[in-house]
């Protein structure tokens, strides 16, 4: 039976459907109940896919093993036909459902037979040393969960219920829309305004405009590109990056099975420091179909290692990064002494290490904010934009809207930048967007682009320029001592009056004014 989910609009609502039932008990946040259906979401599509999984290798006549075993799979608790699920919530029953979930039990007990509690099963592959690369992934799904946020056993069986309902089977034929949209619109919520998991989000149209500007490729010289973002947050461009490479209307071509089976197992990098945002990353790539994310949880920028077991054996180089370091942070001495030109500005710091860590002819495109490019006024952020001009071509700086990043708590103005590493800068392409007004009932989309695309992609220098659209070589960014914001030179500034012409405009026109009323009276 169909759900009736055949757009982004209608995913949302029903998402929205089971965080208003989560809400009714104790998980009142998105940080609270996102987690939450985190884990539940993966869990059920994970199922579904080990299902297909074993249809196939069994149908050529090859064995299969589960990631989880019975009772721990959806099909045996989470679906309302489950074996178990029917065992546990029989009549006279009370609360062992719950208990199922949450319960503990010591290393003595497991070894006399006795069953593990669901969330402890899923944890326990990270010690295990015979677990598999799916497993390990699991584990650090659950890595913060201790028990469900779902204190009334009602309460946990209806959210099952609607989750056990997303499937492929539950899109309506008519539009093969992916379930990780589904999960696109419960991360949608962590970028609501005064929502502290704002910090993680990044507006999906710009990630995807980002993307489509730099036309990453798969090999480049006959060599497999790795992809890598260094501060990941919920995985948005990693994801976005697929979904580019994997869509032949975008990539240009349909790709072969080696290079599906790259793309899902080595293409995808990432190091960021939340614990909270590593298990939901996790999932939201695996739910994009990325079998094996590379994601470190570590601080890029000390060094701090928390778990690393998934980014074991990174290149010290990418040829693609795309990525959006965190706004306004401020580092400790831990971080600073890492690096050349120290400074506390995190996004100085990113922007070293970025540069660092792409190849030569490797490209970046990044979210900055706009007082990175025109401050002067430190020696660090002046030695780092000398650095990014004299090792990379900046052939990009793309003025963003106002407050389009206001959702994530950064309401000052921000810019794209794109540069290539190899060749010194010998003149920026600037292209003005800051015009643009984003309202709540004008969102930003991506057709905003469009002109941006056509200008970019012009095999015309003529055609770059244009009322929105500049050059400016890097002479004169030198001698502004590496300022270099957007500013527009298409657009006059307006001229305040001096006080001594305001107050004569003043006395002009209450002269007209007096001239004026005197003829009214004569013709009284």
């Amino acid at each position: 039976m169909k759900n009736g989910l055949n757009n982004q609009s209608s995913m949302n609502s029903y998402i929205k459907s089971i965080c208003d039932i989560m809400r009714r008990d104790r998980t009142k946040g998105a940080m609270q109940y996102i987690p939450e259906l985190t884990w539940m979401m993966f869990l059920r599509i994970l199922d579904e896919k080990e299902l297909n999984e074993e249809k196939r290798r069994k149908s050529v006549g090859k064995s299969f093993t589960s990631s989880l075993k019975l009772p721990y799979r959806w099909r045996d608790w989470g679906s309302s036909e489950g074996k178990k699920r029917i065992e546990l919530t029989e009549k006279g029953k009370l609360d062992d459902f719950l208990n199922f979930v949450n319960r503990y039990i010591s290393p003595e007990e497991i070894k006399k037979g006795k069953e593990m509690g669901l969330i402890q099963y899923m944890k326990s592959f990270e010690k295990n040393p015979n677990a598999s690369l799916r497993q390990k992934i699991i584990s650090q799904i659950f890595r913060n969960l201790d028990r469900t946020h779902l204190a009334i056993e009602r309460n946990l069986l209806d959210v099952l219920d609607m989750v056990d309902k997303l499937s492929t089977e539950s899109i309506d034929d008519t539009h093969q829309f992916p379930l990780s949209q589904l999960y696109e619109g419960l991360l949608l919520k962590m970028g609501e305004k005064n929502n502290d998991g704002g910090q993680f989000f990044t507006p999906r149209e710009v990630i995807r405009a980002m993307i489509r500007a730099v036309k990453p490729k798969i090999k480049v010289k006959g060599e497999d590109v790795k992809f890598y973002d260094p501060c990941f947050g919920t995985g948005g461009f990693l994801a976005e990056t697929h979904v580019y490479l994997t869509n032949p209307e975008l990539f240009g071509k349909d790709l072969n099975a080696t290079e599906i089976k790259y793309l899902k197992q080595n293409a995808f990098w990432g190091l960021d420091n939340s614990d909270d945002a590593f298990p939901i990353a996790l999932a939201n790539l695996i739910l994009h179909d990325i079998d094996y994310p590379h994601l470190g949880l570590k601080n890029t920028l000390s060094g701090k290692e928390q778990y690393m077991e998934l980014f074991k054996d990174a290149p010290g180089q990418f040829y693609y990064i795309f990525t959006n370091p965190p706004f306004g942070g401020k580092e400790g001495e831990d971080s600073r002494v890492n690096f050349t030109f120290r400074t506390g500005n995190t996004q100085i710091l990113f922007l070293q290490h970025i540069i660092d860590s792409l190849k030569d002819g490797g490209t970046c495109a990044m979210v900055i904010d706009e007082g990175v490019l025109f401050r002067t006024n430190e020696i660090a952020f002046v030695q780092t934009k000398t650095k990014l001009l004299e090792e990379c071509n900046l052939w990009c700086i793309l003025s963003l809207p106002p407050n389009i990043f206001v959702n994530a708590g950064a309401g000052g103005k921000t810019n794209l930048l794109f540069f290539t590493k190899g060749k010194r800068t010998e003149k920026v392409w600037y292209y003005d967007m800051s015009h643009i007004k984003v309202l709540k009932r004008s969102p930003f989309t991506l057709d905003k682009f469009n002109d941006f695309f056509t200008r970019l992609f012009s095999n015309n220098e003529k055609d770059k320029i244009s009322d929105k659209s500049w050059y400016v070589d890097i002479k004169s960014i030198e001698k502004k001592n590496y300022d270099i914001k957007a500013v527009n030179p298409n657009i006059k500034e307006k001229i305040i009056p001096k006080p001594e012409d305001l107050i004569k405009i003043i006395e002009d026109s209450q002269k007209k004014i007096s001239e004026g009323l005197e003829k009214l009276k004569e013709i009284k």
